[in-house]
């Protein structure tokens, strides 16, 4: 069931702590796999420089978003720094979002990253507290009552 309440929606700076959670979560396998990433192909020159960066862009971005996706599409509807801070995923009857909702949540939260964070500011002024992703993907953040 949806709550009525506004204050029942995560609203932002509750999701911004969510996320820096999930940021410290992630630095050790992202940075790790960029380290050995960096370590093993050598680079000759800046051509093969730009080339293992977007390498190594692209890999975070897989993994950020199997950690994502996984997460919020698990019983704990919540990845890590979401379910600390007490909030979980929902879909627009309130229940549990499938693992290709969490992935088009995951790519629309890019997008509302590169529109300058406006989809992402979003979540202070709409009533149900949807940033742009969450409008696209069909899902609210909730507080988890429970």
């Amino acid at each position: 069931m949806i709550p009525s309440d506004k204050n029942s929606f995560g609203g932002f700076w509750i999701r911004v702590a969510a996320y820096f959670v999930d940021v410290v979560i992630m630095l050790i396998p992202t940075l790790l796999i960029s380290f050995l990433l960096h370590s093993v192909i050598p680079a000759a020159s800046q051509r093969d420089v730009a080339f293992i960066n977007l390498m190594d862009d692209g890999i975070n971005v897989l993994i950020w978003w199997v950690y994502t996706a996984a997460f919020l599409s698990s019983s704990w509807q919540a990845t890590p720094g979401k379910r600390i801070c007490g909030l979980k995923v929902v879909d627009y009857n309130g229940g549990r979002i499938a693992f290709g909702q969490a992935t088009g949540r995951y790519f629309a939260s890019i997008l509302s990253y590169l529109l300058l964070c406006v989809g992402v500011l979003m979540v202070a002024w709409t009533d149900r507290r949807q940033g742009l992703h969450d409008m696209m993907a069909h899902t609210y953040v909730i507080r988890n009552a429970a």
